[in-house]
């Protein structure tokens, strides 16, 4: 079986949080219960937890504790330009970090509706980017795959 990264994380309103990652993010919704629901969050499983006590609406404007995306351009454009659409609030808004360099990067934050910050990215070159080497990640075969 090929893993699913998963992430669970509290919200407010369930309605609201699926509302959001299917319509302005695009994600498919998933499997659904009265306390929880999935959507596919760009291959990852991300469950939503209405959990109101738990979810924090008071971000930090840079939201050092998120969780993210890293897409091909076209893709990261299509997605910007649904979350642009929506009226969306970047919290960190979309701008290009060492442009026309082999390392340069597009990116963006913005919060779902309870505050959970979500970073959208895409990289000129992943591996000069990430300084991906063949050392970077483990063979396959060491994981028994």
């Amino acid at each position: 079986m090929q893993p699913i990264l998963h992430l669970s994380i509290p919200v407010h309103d369930l309605d609201d949080a699926v509302s959001f990652y299917v319509r302005a993010l695009g994600c498919q919704a998933a499997r659904a219960k009265d306390e929880f629901a999935d959507v596919w969050f760009f291959g990852m499983q991300v469950t939503l937890h209405e959990r109101p006590n738990e979810a924090d609406e008071a971000s930090p404007a840079g939201g050092t504790r998120h969780f993210g995306v890293t897409l091909g351009r076209d893709e990261f454009d299509a997605v910007v330009a649904r979350l642009d659409a929506t009226g969306v609030e970047w919290l960190v808004p979309v701008t290009t970090d060492d442009a026309g360099l082999p390392t340069e990067q597009t990116k963006g934050k913005v919060a779902d509706p309870s505050g959970n910050v979500i970073e959208v990215k895409t990289y000129r070159d992943v591996a000069a980017a990430l300084e991906v080497s063949p050392h970077s990640y483990p063979a396959a075969s060491a994981h028994g795959n």
